[in-house]
């Protein structure tokens, strides 16, 4: 019987995959996704067998979660986003931290989950219209502010004086943004605005009555630590980020194939 357990995560920019064995997180992969969902999944499960000496019967389950999971054919099931991010905080979370809100900032779109104490799904609230306040926005403003997305969260800790950014919408905040560089306003302040501009859309969609417990992130938005300073600012509170925020959904459906297998 196997004693490894894969999940995968197909975002609609990236695949993720995780392996876990004992319980524990044993190795991470991504991928670009690319036009053939399928094969990607393939080639990184390989990857990550090969990698970590893993057989591929030693693979007791492969759980799927995420945009495409459900053309992952060789997932033996799949499970919903919400259900996965949930699951994975028990292993990406601090060990001495009690998470009651997940904010999870995705490539196209962002997500509030809310967990009682048994880490189960209260309630969720989810942006998935609009790629404001989603890493697909940070891309399209890093490339009219020629940084690269990595750079933008430590650029926008310079900043002494934060732009205005009003847009909710990426069509309108990018024309927003050129005209802020045509004005010559700081780049820095320009990318602190729009850390702020994104972090409050999403703070309004959070429920007054589910503010209970620690407050984790996760995604590949929560590895930006301007996104992450601008929640704690506007929260006036402690935002934690989990281990792995990349892998969260992956690791979290590695670990309920893990219970089902």
């Amino acid at each position: 019987m196997g004693k490894y357990y894969i999940g995968l995560d197909g975002g609609s920019t990236y695949l993720k995959a995780a392996l876990i064995g004992n319980g524990q997180v044993v190795d991470t992969m991504v991928r670009s996704t690319g036009i053939d969902n399928n094969g990607t999944a393939q080639l990184l499960a390989r990857e990550l067998c090969n990698r970590n000496a893993v057989t591929p019967s030693e693979v007791g389950y492969i759980m799927a979660t995420g945009y495409s999971r459900k053309v992952l054919e060789m997932a033996d099931d799949d499970i919903s986003e919400i259900t996965a991010h949930a699951y994975g905080v028990r292993l990406t979370a601090p060990k001495e931290y009690q998470p009651g809100m997940i904010i999870d900032i995705g490539g196209q779109d962002s997500k509030i989950i809310y967990l009682d104490s048994h880490y189960a799904v209260k309630n969720f609230s989810m942006n998935d219209k609009c790629a404001a306040g989603t890493g697909k926005f940070m891309e399209v403003i890093a490339q009219i502010l020629e940084t690269t997305i990595d750079q933008v969260g430590p650029l926008s800790l310079e900043s002494t004086s934060p732009c205005d950014i009003n847009s909710t919408c990426v069509v309108f905040a990018q024309s927003e943004v050129i005209s802020l560089v045509a004005r010559k306003y700081d780049r820095r302040d320009i990318l602190a605005g729009m850390h702020l501009s994104m972090v409050r859309r999403i703070i309004k969609m959070m429920k007054k009555s589910e503010k209970q417990g620690d407050i984790l992130m996760t995604g590949g938005g929560a590895l930006n630590i301007g996104l992450h300073k601008a929640f704690e600012e506007e929260l006036m509170r402690d935002v934690y980020v989990a281990s792995w925020p990349q892998f969260n959904g992956a690791i979290g459906a590695a670990l309920i194939g893990s219970e089902r297998g």
